[in-house]
């Protein structure tokens, strides 16, 4: 009998897990998969609540890779000219972007985004090598971390351009813009920017 007190005793003062950290509170980042190995290393997937982490991962080397995508996302919109310096601003706008991915595609819109920037980082681009005084264009690798800082700009970039010629919210652009991405579609500016990019190294062989 004093056993079984015991294990009674004991079940009842367990302490309760903690909950579960979601992206804004409704997606969990945790069941996202990276298929590309070599962007893998560095898409921040680590759950959180919010995608904010003050700056801390600044001026180290590396730094941004311990940042969430997400955050990332965030920043790279916020650098554009309508949102700079606007985080509040750039946060409610991928937080309604992100549902209305989730109401279109039924899916977790993390993974949305992660499939766009697999699709739209290129893997090779032009440098300029001088001979003498002439310079000539030459076809060189590129490295993960550059692939997914060059997908990331390319996806704000182009959501910014298309919200300010169109009469849908800059939401609605970023969701559009993040689901053809996820097809590979080159009416997605990140695409097709991507494509433009690996063609002229293609020339430059």
């Amino acid at each position: 009998m004093a056993e079984e007190t015991l294990e009674t005793t004991i079940e009842a003062t367990e302490v309760p897990s903690a909950p579960k950290a979601l992206m804004f509170g409704k997606y969990d980042s945790t069941e996202v998969v990276v298929g590309d190995g070599g962007l893998a290393k560095y898409i921040d997937l680590a759950p959180t609540n919010i995608p904010h982490s003050g700056g801390k991962h600044a001026n180290r080397w590396f730094g941004k890779s311990k940042l969430s995508i997400v955050e990332r996302l965030i920043n790279d919109i916020m650098r554009t000219e309508k949102y700079t310096g606007k985080k509040m601003k750039a946060y409610k706008t991928v937080s309604q972007a992100f549902d209305i991915v989730a109401a279109k595609t039924r899916q977790n819109p993390i993974q949305i985004l992660v499939i766009g920037l697999e699709n739209a980082a290129p893997r090779e681009e032009i440098t300029r090598l001088q001979f003498g005084g002439i310079s000539v264009p030459k076809a060189v690798d590129i490295s993960p971390q550059r692939r997914l800082d060059i997908a990331l700009r390319n996806l704000s970039t182009g959501v910014v351009q298309s919200s300010s010629k169109s009469k849908k919210s800059i939401s609605e652009c970023l969701a559009d813009e993040m689901i053809l991405a996820s097809k590979g579609d080159m009416q997605s500016f990140a695409v097709a920017k991507k494509e433009e990019i690996e063609r002229v190294a293609q020339a430059a062989r």
